[in-house]
């Protein structure tokens, strides 16, 4: 059992805190410190709706968002490997609204209206979007392993031209802002052949201001274009992405084609997979930092109520008493810019942690500033304290909960590790070549090698290493590089190499010139085999050479 106790008068705080998890903490801290600043400062009806239980215990969310036909679905079903219940593929928008991909062990669909009343699922608070939303947005219940370990959720393909003026009779933007707050992976899928970005998709994407940590972007179809076309999509990709995420770096692209089907320019296939693996390592991790993200987004939550608490009582304190109201209110929205850079001289905050203005000053045009409430530093405190020493206090649990429980990873589907086999990521290549041969495999070339080892003049079987060093600068590698190869062929570290461990010094040399990474220790097979421990080696490296 894993406790959190701040030892204050007599071995317990004053407040009798006592948590089990960190997920009880979250709730605790949020219930008694955070909720009531947001309630007193109207913080539900400015920015997001109040949190509930099951924000802080579901599975973790990954949130797909892209145009229509770049394989958002087809993504979800090559990671799940099974078709899921309301799926729907094509060429054109099918995916018509929101589908949130869930386990469960009898397989299903819960429509919308009865999904927001379900008090174990996350999405209660979705009802404020009404029934125009609701009649879009199904749960899709299945018993996969993957689904075990996180929730998915498609979203209706982002549409372009003429067709993005027809209304989807609810705040598109708003729901993905709403989705982007709770997940904890966002995935922005782009089509190799389709790299424009619409005005809805850029406000989708101007939706999520505030979560570019969250924030992945898949170069999904990238087999349909040959390798110069692919550098050009890929420029014009970030180009593209750097306008509308407008920060100085834009995030992680992975490229490949995220469906089972043959590869239809198999160039890259190396670089797609490698480019793959990177991204299920991404997922993969989800789980096991599932906590930190749910604190990470608290405290980002508990920074803005603060500043919003500040906002709000400014108003208050500057609305005149009797006479003049409605005046003074249009003056304080028109200076609400100002405000903010005066708030932030008197408080000290950082400029990054104020909302929109434009989006505040809109707001603000609803609300009597004289029923705004006072500054209340007891709420205040009470929510620094929290920041200060309780948030802490539950870093330090989840490094205990982690050190105490197993490793949490997605399983299952595309995620089945087949790393033991011949197809798993990486296997017969680079420092893997030769693994599962009995022949040494640097002997193939090794003719090649002894003609250069005896042009540099070999005293009794051995070239010095400044002999050595001649030759191996000609790889044009830097010094670091080849000072560990020179490490790992120098098996008998006397500061010399025979012709096996040259051979061996200009096989790593290749394999480092073809893009792979070197080991930290020499693998068993690529030692030489008179510097082997087995005597049979020996017996089969001459065998081969006669």
């Amino acid at each position: 059992m894993f406790t959190w106790v701040n030892k204050e008068q007599g071995g317990r705080n004053k407040e009798g805190d006592m948590f089990q998890t960190v997920t009880e903490g979250l709730q605790s801290l949020y219930a008694k410190k955070l909720l009531p600043l947001e309630e007193t400062y109207l913080f539900h009806d400015f920015h997001s709706p109040a949190l509930e239980d099951a924000d802080f215990q579901n599975k973790p969310m990954v949130l797909l968002v892209g145009q229509y036909s770049t394989g958002k679905t087809t993504f979800i079903r090559y990671l799940l490997e099974q078709d899921f219940p309301g799926m729907r593929i094509g060429p054109e928008p099918t995916t018509d609204g929101f589908i949130a991909v869930m386990y469960n062990e009898n397989e299903g669909i819960v429509p919308g209206n009865a999904l927001v009343v379900d008090p174990k699922k996350p999405f209660r608070k979705l009802n404020a979007f009404g029934n125009a939303f609701l009649n879009r947005f199904i749960c899709s219940q299945m018993p996969n392993q993957v689904l075990q370990s996180i929730s998915i959720i498609d979203t209706p393909g982002i549409l372009s031209g003429e067709k993005q003026r027809i209304s989807r009779g609810y705040d598109f933007s708003e729901v993905l802002r709403w989705f982007g707050e709770r997940v904890d992976r966002i995935i922005l899928l782009f089509d190799a052949h389709k790299l424009d970005i619409s005005d809805e998709f850029s406000e989708a994407i101007k939706a999520f201001r505030g979560q570019d940590d969250k924030i992945r972007v898949v170069l999904n179809k990238a087999d349909q274009v040959d390798t110069q076309q692919l550098m050009r999509v890929y420029g014009a990709l970030m180009w593209s992405l750097g306008k509308v995420i407008n920060t100085p770096e834009v995030a992680r692209v992975y490229l490949g084609s995220f469906w089972a089907k043959p590869l239809q320019n198999a160039d890259n296939r190396r670089l797609f997979e490698a480019e793959t693996q990177d991204l299920f390592r991404d997922i993969q991790s989800l789980p096991r930092n599932a906590a930190l993200r749910k604190l990470n987004d608290l405290i980002k939550r508990a920074r803005l109520a603060k500043v919003h608490a500040y906002i709000i009582s400014y108003l208050k304190k500057e609305m005149p008493s009797l006479f003049g109201k409605e005046k003074k209110k249009e003056e304080l929205i028109a200076h609400l810019p100002e405000i903010y850079q005066i708030l932030q001289r008197e408080h000290h905050i950082s400029p990054g942690d104020f909302p929109n203005v434009i989006k505040m000053q809109e707001q603000l045009q609803h609300y009597d500033f004289s029923k705004f409430p006072s500054l209340k530093v007891k709420l205040i405190e009470s929510v620094d304290r929290m920041l200060s020493t309780k948030i802490s206090s539950l870093m330090n649990m989840i490094r205990e909960e982690e050190s105490k429980q197993p490793t949490q990873m997605v399983m299952g589907g595309a995620f089945e590790d087949s790393s033991d086999g011949p197809f798993g990521h990486g296997y017969g290549e680079g420092i893997s070549a030769g693994a599962d041969t009995e022949d040494w495999i640097v002997s193939s070339d090794k003719h090649r090698y002894d003609e250069i080892f005896y042009t540099l003049m070999p005293i009794n079987g051995k070239v010095t290493g400044i002999n050595a060093k001649r030759e191996m600068m000609n790889s044009r590698l830097p010094n670091t590089v080849l000072g560990k190869i020179w490490k790992l062929a120098d098996c008998d570290k006397d500061g010399m190499l025979d012709d096996e461990e040259f051979a061996l010094a200009q096989h790593l040399i290749k394999i480092k010139l073809e893009g792979f990474e070197l080991p930290t220790e020499l693998p068993n097979h690529l030692v030489p085999p008179s510097h082997r421990k087995d005597p049979t080696a020996d017996i089969l490296y001459n065998h081969q050479e006669d």
